[in-house]
């Protein structure tokens, strides 16, 4: 468990009016899976394994943690593995991962010390078979190699995750916000960014942030 998730969004005391304000639920981790993992999986982990030993690694160096749930894989690869894995999954024949769905943030702020994750969704046309990559880093380092090298689609994927996370994404050619202005301090899809307090012009009326609106009791 991650610990309890307050009201719709996470936030705790930040004007959230959506109703849900009460709403306290928690948030499980879904545990460790083992061989065998069932279907392609266990195909995906040999050939994996494979193509990193002949690069003088291993599937088990490279990944620390795999999790199956809902009938998809998911591999938690080491920062420093990642490159090297989403090559391999790209170009090795019995994988052939062609095409990154692009990259998604996630904040964990209970997840000590790993309060950060990257996602990655990858798609295999040749083999039509689905895997993804997780990569988990802490909020005072947050660090993840660029996949712009192999995936070059994920240019504005990674703009939006830094843009809106705070994931630094090492060796991207142009890490710069993508839909908040340039000066904009902080990261709004973070959990602990605060709810409202920006009012908002549309066609000469001026609408209060959401934290002014009304209040629920």
């Amino acid at each position: 468990m991650t610990g309890p998730k307050l009201g719709m969004f996470g936030g705790s005391g930040t004007g959230d009016t959506s109703g849900y304000g009460r709403l306290v639920r928690k948030v499980p981790l879904v545990g460790t899976a083992s061989r065998p993992f069932g279907g392609y999986f266990d195909e995906i982990a040999d050939a994996l394994d494979a193509a990193l030993v002949e690069q003088g690694s291993s599937f088990d160096e490279a990944v620390e943690n795999v999790v199956i749930f809902r009938g998809e894989l998911t591999l938690h690869v080491r920062r420093e593995a990642l490159p090297s894995v989403a090559q391999r999954l790209r170009d090795e024949p019995d994988l052939r991962f062609e095409l990154c769905l692009g990259v998604n943030g996630v904040h964990y702020p209970a997840d000590v010390g790993r309060e950060l994750h990257a996602v990655y969704p990858l798609l295999s046309i040749t083999h039509n078979r689905r895997v993804r990559l997780e990569v988990s880093v802490p909020d005072a380092d947050p660090h993840i190699p660029s996949l712009f090298g192999v995936y070059p689609t994920n240019d504005w994927h990674e703009r939006e995750t830094y843009d809106f996370f705070g994931i630094v994404f090492v060796g991207h050619p142009s890490l710069t916000r993508i839909e908040m202005p340039d000066d904009w301090v902080g990261h709004p899809q973070r959990k602990d960014y605060p709810l409202g307090g920006v009012p908002v012009e549309y066609k000469g009326a001026v609408i209060p942030p959401p934290d002014e609106r009304r209040a629920y009791n």
